[in-house]
């Protein structure tokens, strides 16, 4: 059994239907791979191994269903995302004792679906950081080499999934929170069009940024977990009415690059790009040319502005969603306490961690009178630019093609006491969230170091049917990574 650790989430399901593996003999398998990885890894702050075998359990009852696309198959869940009965703590100990009263819509389809959810994925605290360095639980460990970050603030969900602890994982991307750690941690990570998942459920931090998405071990995997979670949802004034297209219909009947446009977006090949990350990504764009696929150069020229803008905006928007942890209503209240502004002050400060403090008080500046206008306003106006320029770029070509982080995973606590160097890293992620575009992210290369390269393929809004088709093409062309030894 242990050769499934690394299986994709398509080749399971098929033996689950089949019946040659059961559901509670995979829900037991990864129960025993989190028990001898986590450890090391510390992907993970609650497992619900009772829960999980009893799902399992449920589900063998009943007998393999095909409709369910997800039957049998063990996941784990963010730790930002509402799961009923489950605690979830967004990392913080502000919510440290929290337990949901409802799922949130993700996890709904997840379970009608018929996947098993295994506990909740270590995050940054609120989602806010790069590296998962900053949950307020335990530092997340990159399994390619345990001395380095996963990134963030999805690491612990690419940890789970590329570690071999489950079979598929969501998380959220703000300003690259999934796509990021998937190429630190070499798997796939896509971050959706804004709109098309439901925020339902899910934690706020940046609500005109946030985005629920999948990440997996392959592109087949990542689209057959969007075609569950995507959709409509009444609960959310942001979701889209567009219909969601058969992802898989799309991968089976599309794949050739032949005559596809890639663009190069400049900005993203200069000054700042890793010499090993830059050789990577020159020697896939020369098989993407072998198999015919054309690229041309385009340039986004307010992308130097993207990272202060989108740290305006994203400070701006958790100062308001986090000022309702204010120590009376529910989270932390700290006992120490001798009138109402004390209580607020105390819990706050301790619930709360320092990167956390750190925005919701740049958040309140910017948001103060006076300085609406010279920041948070302006700020507002050079995203709407940036959305522009993206789309001015997309009438040129298919798709956007570029490295997702400027180096391969650094070491633990390398940039904790620099923010400004760690807000960098996330210089070709971010910009996206601002325009509200999809974003897939794969595996390409190892570097030299052993550590897993990434690259995205950006497309117009709800072209994700084409990115999980070029993606899927491109993971066919070029030779595979393998696997991390742990």
């Amino acid at each position: 059994m242990s050769e499934l650790f690394y299986a994709t989430l398509s080749s399971v399901w098929d033996l689950l239907q089949k019946k040659e593996v059961s559901a509670s003999e995979l829900t037991q398998l990864c129960l025993k791979r989190l028990e001898t990885t986590e450890p090391k890894l510390g992907a993970m702050l609650t497992v619900d191994a009772e829960g999980a075998l009893e799902q399992a359990k449920t589900l063998d009852r009943q007998g393999p269903d095909p409709n369910c696309p997800l039957w049998g198959v063990p996941v784990t869940v963010k730790d930002v995302i509402l799961t009923r009965g489950l605690t979830t703590t967004a990392g913080s100990r502000m919510l440290e004792n929290f337990v949901p009263p409802y799922d949130a819509f993700v996890v709904e389809r997840l379970r009608k679906a018929g996947a098993i959810i295994l506990g909740k994925a270590n995050m940054d605290e609120f989602a806010m950081g790069s590296t998962t360095e900053n949950s307020a639980y335990h530092a997340a460990h990159n399994p390619w080499d345990v001395q380095k970050v996963p990134g963030g603030s999805s690491g612990g969900s690419a940890v789970s999934v590329a570690a071999g602890q489950c079979f598929a994982s969501l998380g959220t991307d703000t300003g690259g929170s999934i796509r990021q750690p998937a190429a630190l941690c070499g798997c796939v990570g896509m971050k959706p069009t804004y709109g098309r998942v439901s925020r339902y459920g899910v934690i706020a931090y940046g609500s005109s940024l946030d985005q629920v998405g999948p990440l997996a071990r392959s592109v087949s995997d990542c689209a057959r977990v969007l075609g569950v979670i995507a959709g409509h949802d009444p609960r959310d004034a942001t979701s889209s009415p567009c219909a969601v297209p058969d992802y898989l219909t799309a991968l089976a009947s599309n794949g050739d690059l032949n005559g596809v446009r890639f663009g190069l977006p400049k900005e993203f090949y200069g000054a700042g790009l890793a010499s090993d990350v830059a050789a990577a990504c020159e020697k896939t764009l020369q098989c993407l040319r072998e198999a015919g696929a054309e690229s041309v150069e385009v340039s986004l020229p307010h992308t130097h502005a993207a990272i202060a803008t989108y740290y305006i905006i994203a400070m701006a928007e958790a100062s308001s969603n986090l000022a309702r942890y204010d120590g009376v209503r529910y989270g932390y209240r700290s006992q120490n306490i001798t009138d109402l502004e004390s209580l607020y002050v105390k819990s706050r400060t301790e619930g709360f961690g320092q990167e956390v403090r750190r925005r919701i008080m740049l958040g309140a500046f910017v948001l103060s009178s006076g300085y609406y206008d010279a920041y948070y306003k302006k700020a507002a106006q050079v995203r709407r630019i940036i959305r522009d320029e993206y789309l001015a770029a997309l009438d040129s070509c298919d798709v956007l093609l570029c490295p997702v982080s400027p180096v391969t995973a650094w070491p633990l606590g390398q940039h904790a006491n620099d923010p400004l160097k760690m807000y960098l890293m996330d210089a070709y992620t971010l910009s996206l969230n601002l325009a509200g575009l999809p974003g897939l992210s794969l595996p390409v290369a190892l570097a030299a170091s052993g550590l897993p390269i990434g690259m995205q393929i950006i497309g117009k809004a709800f072209s994700e049917a084409q990115l999980f088709s070029l993606g899927q093409a491109m993971e066919n062309l070029l030779p595979a990574i393998g696997q991390p030894k742990l």
